[in-house]
């Protein structure tokens, strides 16, 4: 089953089935190392992000190294009456198999990435973004003369009001990502808001 307010992602799937259906690979694929691996998915979702950025007019800085938990910073010079040069952080997650119920995205966090995210003492305000993709990536992207459609969505979450938590770094917590936190063009914008930055602690 799918819904229309989210252009076919599916109400419920069979995560090797997530989106569309399976299409037969061509023969440079079998040629091309690494094709559909975790790596591939993870440079697909930031690429993802990218785009939307790109099209949002938006400022984009992919961090080298992850030691903090930041894949990209986003920014942009300012609007009239507001701060100047404001800029977020942001941490890309990307998967096939996501549990998709009607208000909510269900998805699994190491505490590592969580406490990255959690809290309220950092510089600038953070946002989890996770990418739902199609299991064959073959189905990830299809261009025409007149679009480029990249397939599925994503989705932003904050974590600034959620505490810390214990444990091994490797245990998971789950997220409940709101349906409604749809990432387009206009709602990363809206990320900028002082709202945002208002949650943080500042000396």
């Amino acid at each position: 089953m799918t819904e229309s307010r989210t252009e076919g992602i599916p109400h419920q799937h069979h995560p090797t089935t997530y989106g569309v259906p399976l299409t037969p690979a061509p023969a440079w694929v079998a040629a091309s190392t690494g094709f559909g691996a975790n790596g591939h998915r993870g440079d697909f979702g930031e690429t993802f992000i990218r785009m939307l950025a790109a099209a949002a007019n938006l400022d984009a800085a992919r961090r080298e190294r992850d030691r903090v938990g930041v894949d990209w910073q986003l920014g942009h010079p300012g609007r009239p009456g507001v701060r100047r040069f404001p800029v977020i952080e942001a941490q890309v997650k990307c998967t096939s198999s996501p549990t998709v119920h009607d208000e909510h995205i269900s998805f699994r966090l190491e505490n590592k990435n969580y406490n990255w995210l959690a809290g309220r003492d950092y510089e600038l305000p953070r946002f989890l973004f996770v990418v739902l993709t199609a299991s064959d990536p073959m189905a990830w992207s299809q261009a025409t003369e007149d679009r480029l459609m990249l397939r599925h969505a994503a989705y932003w979450m904050c974590l600034h009001d959620h505490e810390l938590v214990e444990g091994k770094k490797t245990d998971k917590q789950t997220l409940h990502v709101p349906r409604t936190n749809l990432l387009t063009v206009e709602s990363l914008h809206d990320l900028f808001s002082k709202d945002y930055r208002d949650m943080l602690v500042m000396e």
